[in-house]
């Protein structure tokens, strides 16, 4: 489980995204622990790794994904 609350970007204003409406650590790390427990329970296998680490990530991705943009 990788957690991803900071790609929550506003932009309504400008070329660039705001992050300013993220959840901060200590809101979302709650979110995600409970998450990770209720999938657990119904029994999946999740890993995770360290809340608020620096990642370097190497994906590979096949097919479309969905970007929603408010105006």
């Amino acid at each position: 489980m990788v957690s991803q609350f900071t790609l929550y970007g506003r932009t309504g204003k400008g070329r660039r995204p705001s992050w300013s409406q993220a959840a901060p650590g200590h809101v979302a790390e709650p979110l995600i622990v409970e998450l990770v427990q209720e999938l657990r329970r119904r029994g999946a296998e999740v890993a995770t790794g360290v809340f608020g680490a620096m990642m370097q990530v190497r994906s590979v991705n096949d097919g479309p994904f969905t970007v929603i943009i408010e105006t």
